[in-house]
């Protein structure tokens, strides 16, 4: 007779799930905290316009955006269809643009406050008065940086 026995049929143990839930339910609420949602709606159509000379922006967190353009079919029977300011996620006028910079510059670490740019998203059949309102503003609130979004000229052959 042999001393050591042969195992009858090699069956591994079952796995439990019971724990499962629990993992899913942690994963679900650290990327729900985790993660950062679009926090501004297009109010505005903005359709920039091209260029051929365009430096990309290196550090978003430090570029304020400011729309200007027409209000979208959603919000013309509130606002009428004449060209409008967005800051955020609201129609704005110039007066409020002020107030916008300095709850910006709170949200910035002190020593990047003074790479903060102010990027205008202009639709391209705005007229230039109510852009030039927009930049006497924030001359006056000490913004001094300023960008003109466009989007990339198509190369012709």
């Amino acid at each position: 007779m042999s001393k050591f026995k042969k195992k009858q049929g090699n069956t591994t143990p079952g796995i439990s799930t019971a724990s499962l839930p629990d993992i899913v339910f942690m994963l679900l609420f650290f990327f729900m905290v985790v993660t950062k949602m679009r926090d501004t709606e297009l109010m505005v159509t903005v359709n920039t316009p091209q260029a051929s000379e365009m430096t990309k922006l290196e550090k978003k967190t430090l570029v304020n955006f400011i729309f200007i353009g027409r209000p979208t079919e959603k919000y013309t029977k509130q606002v009428g269809t004449k060209p409008r300011i967005q800051l955020g996620d609201k129609f704005s006028t110039t007066d409020d643009i002020p107030l916008f910079l300095a709850k910006h510059r709170e949200s910035v670490p002190e020593g990047q406050k003074q790479s903060i740019i102010s990027s205008l998203k202009v639709d391209k059949d705005v007229t230039m008065g109510i852009v030039g309102d927009v930049k006497t503003s924030l001359r006056k609130a000490g913004q001094l940086k300023l960008n003109y979004s466009a989007k990339q000229r198509e190369r012709t052959k």
